[in-house]
């Protein structure tokens, strides 16, 4: 009986060595937080980045892996997504993929601020020299010593803090330099080129990178890749931080409330403010002063056109207010964006048009509204006449009549039902006054 307890101790014991063996030679499976920057730099890809670094170190991820695909974007939130990636207690890969991808201007800062920077073949990055704007489409790169001075420094900064290549990261920002993978590889300004995200993670697995001053390898090698989905304010702040979408809700949001002002009752005027806020939060707040003069003054005098009399000067006049207000509403400061100038071109392009018809289906919208309210009244003539009861009429209940094809609100002292006639003997307001039609 000893024996047989003695042998399955020793069996047990021997068994909860080789599974301390097998756990030590199969550590952890490292994972890896992926997410996806593309298209323009706004507000909503630094809140993005944010997102993701909190979401990394509240679940356990060893690596961040941002791919990015970009033409540039604003500057301000450039800086925030640099911030994000310097403040970061996890090791972050910026990662130019797929093949064909670009990371231009604000591309370029985030690339060389990262603890490791990767293309795929076939990409390029450079162009960072910021570029001034016209409202006429017109662009020239921006000369100011300023401007410039500070860009590189900041650029060059970030390089020599990975121990990149600073005369290339100068270049960026002083010349428009631009390299593709294999001339950056070359030249020191990235750490590695792969095709797919499973050959990067196995070719950076066991680099030594520094982090707030301590000594951190990468255990990438075989790691589990989660693809992180942004939340819903996320989402819905990419969608309106859209330079396009935002200025044209803005615009779309001033005309209808223009019109709202200037006839009452179909909504215009709840939509047009809620657009409003709307471009607002997507411009950042951030709206050229000049610009909006323009365009209050422009809404004041296309709103007094529709309460005075003639028209064409006042209409007129507001309309080019607008369309000009318009045109200054377009991001012209070298300090607030780091984009292409074909970007620029779309982004002027759609603007422009945009604003030309909106602006022109408003000032038809409003001339309408002005011929209808001078229009001879009808009601004097319209005492006596005879109405057909379209809902129930009332004490207490409004309802509709028509005359001549034209719905007319209305209400009557004794109860009329749907289908009956009615004769109009007055009027409060905008409601006609009707008795039943005692028909002989």
């Amino acid at each position: 009986m000893i024996r047989r307890v003695v042998f399955i101790l020793l069996t047990l014991s021997l068994f909860a060595l080789f599974l301390s063996q097998l756990c030590a030679a199969n550590p952890e499976q490292p994972k890896v937080l992926a997410v996806r920057i593309e298209g323009t730099i706004t507000t909503a890809t630094s809140s993005l980045a944010k997102e993701a670094l909190e979401y990394a170190a509240a679940n356990g991820y060893h690596v961040i892996l941002i791919t990015i695909d970009t033409t540039g974007g604003l500057l301000s939130a450039t800086f925030e997504i640099v911030d994000t990636i310097e403040r970061s207690q996890i090791p972050v890969i910026v990662y130019v993929y797929p093949s064909g991808s670009k990371s231009w201007s604000a591309g370029t800062f985030i690339l060389l601020a990262s603890h490791v920077a990767a293309m795929a073949p076939y990409t390029i990055i450079g162009s960072c020299q910021p570029v001034s704007y016209s409202p006429f489409g017109n662009s020239e790169p921006i000369q100011d010593e300023k401007t410039i001075n500070a860009l590189t420094a900041y650029i060059v900064e970030r390089a020599r803090m990975h121990g990149r290549n600073e005369t290339a990261a100068k270049l960026f920002v002083t010349h428009n330099l631009n390299l593709n993978e294999e001339l950056a590889l070359r030249y020191g300004v990235i750490d590695v080129v792969a095709s797919e995200v499973d050959e990067l993670l196995a070719k950076v697995d066991g680099r030594n990178i520094e982090i707030f001053s301590r000594s951190v390898t990468l255990n990438t090698k075989g790691a589990v890749v989660h693809w992180y989905e942004p939340s819903l304010r996320t989402m819905l702040l990419s969608v309106i931080s859209d330079p396009i979408i935002a200025s044209l809700a803005f615009l779309i949001g001033l005309y209808a409330l223009i019109f709202g002002i200037s006839a009452p009752g179909h909504l215009a005027e709840i939509i047009g403010a809620f657009l409003l806020i709307i471009g607002l939060i997507g411009l950042g707040f951030n709206v050229n002063i000049a610009a909006l003069l323009f365009l209050i003054i422009g809404s004041i005098l296309m709103i007094a056109e529709a309460y005075t009399p003639g028209f064409g000067v006042l209409g007129g006049s507001g309309f080019l207010f607008m369309i000009f207000g318009s045109l200054l509403l377009i991001p012209l400061g070298s300090a607030e964006w780091l984009a292409s100038e074909n970007l620029y071109r779309v982004f002027f392009a759609t603007i422009v048009s945009s604003a030309l018809v909106i602006g022109g289906f408003t000032l038809f919208m409003l001339y309408k509204v002005v011929k209808a309210k001078r229009r001879k009244p009808l009601l004097k003539d319209m005492i006596n006449e005879i109405v057909y009861v379209v809902d129930e009429l009332g004490p207490d209940k409004h309802g509709f009549v028509k005359y001549s094809g034209e719905y007319w609100m209305a209400k009557s002292q004794e109860t009329i039902m749907p289908g009956s006639k009615a004769i109009v003997i007055g009027k409060e307001g905008h409601i006609l006054i009707v008795k039943r039609l005692e028909e002989k």
